[in-house]
């Protein structure tokens, strides 16, 4: 049966069933194929039934049949335009630096290190008091 199909060929098929991990395709009548949750689109997949339902026709690619095992693996997002980049600024642009409160923030350690050293000193003359 999956014979007749070939790693790397687009196809339309119809979902006949949903899974946590994945969908079923028909891809003929005698043929399903299975698209992992993690091949339904572009980026991060929580929920497949927010993708797909049941009956839904959609174009898949096949990405791998194992034909002694009759599977047939399957990419809907193989067959879409990948989301564009958000592109850097350019290297020539300065940075707008943020100015640091010496009360917050990051601040070196060697300036840490002057004030524990006064705040050690002012609690020694306390306690010598």
């Amino acid at each position: 049966m999956t014979d007749k199909f070939e790693t790397g060929q687009v196809l339309e098929g119809k979902v006949t069933g949903i899974q946590p991990y994945g969908a079923f395709v028909a891809l003929d009548d005698e043929t399903q194929g299975l698209v992992h949750i993690s091949e339904v689109t572009h980026g991060y997949v929580k929920d497949i039934n927010e993708h797909l339902t049941v009956g839904d026709s959609v174009n898949v690619k096949v990405l791998n049949v194992d034909s002694d095992k009759n599977k047939v693996s399957l990419s809907i997002r193989a067959t879409e335009e990948a989301p564009k980049q958000q592109t850097k600024a350019p290297k020539n642009q300065p940075v707008q630096q943020q100015q640091q409160d010496s009360s917050a923030g990051f601040n070196t350690l060697k300036d840490k290190l002057e004030q524990w050293i006064e705040q050690s000193e002012e609690r020694e003359e306390t306690y010598k008091n």
